[in-house]
């Protein structure tokens, strides 16, 4: 690729978002008391000089202070998988806390048990508890895992993603070891004294870790989203749980971000067995909420250690886990809007919008790749696709990206900006993904011609 070429289109699309966003420079630009100048650091995380805010949205569409509306293929990272505000879980929260009153009162809700089978209904596990994020239903799940096994550490896969969890902020580093995670902060230790690391889609890395005989839980993505789609190879998966099992180790599957793969997520559409599972953002419908599951078994063994608090200072709960309004956005979501039926609707758009992305890749034999996860598509720039964690951070080109995601986004569509990953939900439309195929081809047209 042309380098001095593609620095030319970055400059003239950054010149064109500054230009076009007035508003949003000046909003950014006055956030003086915001620490990196907005409400979460990460939103800093995005193509040009600043992130456009937000003025409303709805569905599959986001309009920017400045009067921009966006077909949105971001949807939150994954937060607003069910779409922006749907009626449902609106009607749901309204009644909750403006009608009965009460979002939080640290009593149950009947909407908690409906919850429950619910999330066992489609990923199969029996018993449930819930919190604010997956970010907290990892660190409790690590805790409980540790406690019932006796063991210190956790292994992951490199570059996986399981939110700011310390233990999993560790790579594959020189001569298979592992090693922090480049931009780590504040580490609380070594985390090579906490945890253990296997690359992705290799079985002979993780039964030499899980050897050691020092492992509670392997916490794993059932295919590594956060860092480019990665899908597991055939046996992978299954690799996985045998050795799990031979080692005594128990599996946590954090469905997260592959919940887009299916209304059970992988679980459900590959028939995995794992002993405790993991899920946040996109239950609440918007709403933040998570949740973890146990098999029936382990938590049985858990319930019977009298030694356990698990009520109180055991590090397994919060006090707005589990509250009412969360419990019942969550409840609406299930219900209406993350549907069976809304899922195999959306899993066909993404199957669309893959086949747009990767013919527009072939028609300039660009060495690119495409991956699906049911809703899910992402585009690398690798061919083949990656096939492992390392494999893919090596593949970024971040000023490609910025390229592609200010070119999008100057004509009306948002991608995520971690990656190039587009997300449908139940209001995107075939017409939304079929303007991001011309577009994103109108984009590769003047890369490489």
């Amino acid at each position: 690729m042309d380098r001095t070429r593609l620095h030319a289109l970055l400059a003239r699309e950054s010149a064109e978002a500054e230009r076009r966003n007035p508003r949003s420079r000046a909003a950014y630009a006055g956030a003086g008391h915001l620490f990196g100048r907005v409400p979460m650091t990460w939103m800093n995380k995005t193509a040009g000089a600043f992130p456009r805010y937000l003025a409303t949205a709805r569905g599959a569409r986001v309009t920017d202070v400045d009067g921009h509306t966006y077909i949105d293929f971001c949807l939150g990272d994954t937060g607003a998988m069910a779409g922006h505000s749907p009626a449902a879980v609106t009607e749901a929260v309204h009644r909750r806390f403006a009608e009965l009153g009460g979002a939080t009162a640290m009593l149950p809700t009947e909407d908690a048990e409906w919850v429950g089978a619910e999330l066992t209904r489609r990923f199969g596990l029996a018993r449930w508890s819930f919190s604010l994020t997956a970010t907290d239903a990892n660190r409790w799940a690590i805790r409980l895992a540790r406690a019932v096994t006796g063991r210190p550490k956790v292994l992951v896969n490199s570059y996986s993603y399981h939110g700011s969890v310390d233990e999993s902020l560790i790579v594959v580093g020189p001569g298979g070891k592992g090693a922090p995670r480049p931009g780590n902060v504040g580490a609380p230790c070594d985390v090579t004294l906490t945890s253990r690391v296997a690359e992705f889609n290799d079985l002979v890395q993780l039964e030499r870790e899980l050897a050691h005989g020092d492992v509670a839980a392997v916490l794993m993505e059932p295919a590594l989203t956060n860092i480019g789609i990665v899908l597991p190879e055939p046996g992978y998966l299954a690799g996985v749980r045998a050795l799990t099992r031979q080692y005594r180790t128990l599996l946590i599957n954090d469905e997260t971000h592959t919940f887009s793969a299916g209304p059970g997520g992988c679980t459900a559409a590959w028939d995995l067995e794992p002993d405790l599972l993991t899920i946040g953002k996109a239950i609440g419908g918007g709403i933040p909420a998570g949740a973890y599951g146990l098999s029936a078994d382990l938590a049985e063994r858990l319930l019977a250690r009298a030694d356990l608090d698990l009520v109180d200072m055991g590090g397994v709960g919060g006090t707005l886990a589990g509250n009412a309004l969360s419990v019942a956005a969550t409840r609406a979501t299930l219900e209406h809007v993350l549907t069976d039926e809304a899922f195999a609707r959306m899993a066909r758009l993404s199957e669309r919008f893959e086949t747009g992305v990767r013919q527009a890749v072939d028609a300039h034999a660009l060495p690119w790749s495409v991956s699906r996860l049911g809703a899910r598509t992402e585009y690398r720039f690798a061919a083949p696709a990656p096939r492992t964690g390392t494999e893919s951070a090596a593949a970024a080109d971040t000023e490609l990206e910025d390229f592609l995601h200010l070119y999008l986004a100057n004509r009306g569509i948002l991608l995520t900006p971690f990656h190039n990953m587009a997300l449908m939900c139940p209001d995107t439309t075939e017409q939304d993904v079929d303007t991001h195929t011309e577009m994103f081809g109108a984009a590769l047209l003047e890369l490489v011609c």
